[in-house]
């Protein structure tokens, strides 16, 4: 079994930075990929961004490719989302996942608003 633990949401100006983090804890050997998935009101959820295991390759929705980044520590077994240049349009609320086993394991999600 997979636990995942955000955090970092809360409340900035468009412009503004945030960075959101999710650890994994439980037994885990290799966790094949990590990353977030965000859902806002009335719409469905989306893939924000991805990093696999073995090279490190990342995947990012087109909103938001030049102004998150993706990282992540596999042995703290942690992903983190850097998030600059921060729009409305990101308000939703945030969701870290794991792929470990072919299964999918989820956070239980961290508010992100974007509202001066």
């Amino acid at each position: 079994q997979v636990q995942l633990v955000e955090s970092g949401g809360g409340l900035v100006q468009p412009g503004g930075s945030l960075r959101l983090s999710c650890a994994a804890s439980g037994t885990i050997f290799s966790i094949y990929a990590m990353g977030w998935y965000r859902q806002a009101p009335g719409k469905q959820r989306e893939l924000v961004a991805t990093i696999i295991r073995s090279g490190g390759s990342t995947n990012y929705a087109d909103s938001v490719k030049g102004r998150f980044t993706i990282s992540r520590d596999n042995g703290k077994k942690t992903v983190n989302l850097q998030m600059n240049s921060l729009k409305p349009e990101d308000t939703a609320v945030y969701y870290c996942y794991v792929n470990y086993q072919g299964s999918i394991y989820w956070g239980q999600g961290t508010q992100v608003t974007i509202s001066s």
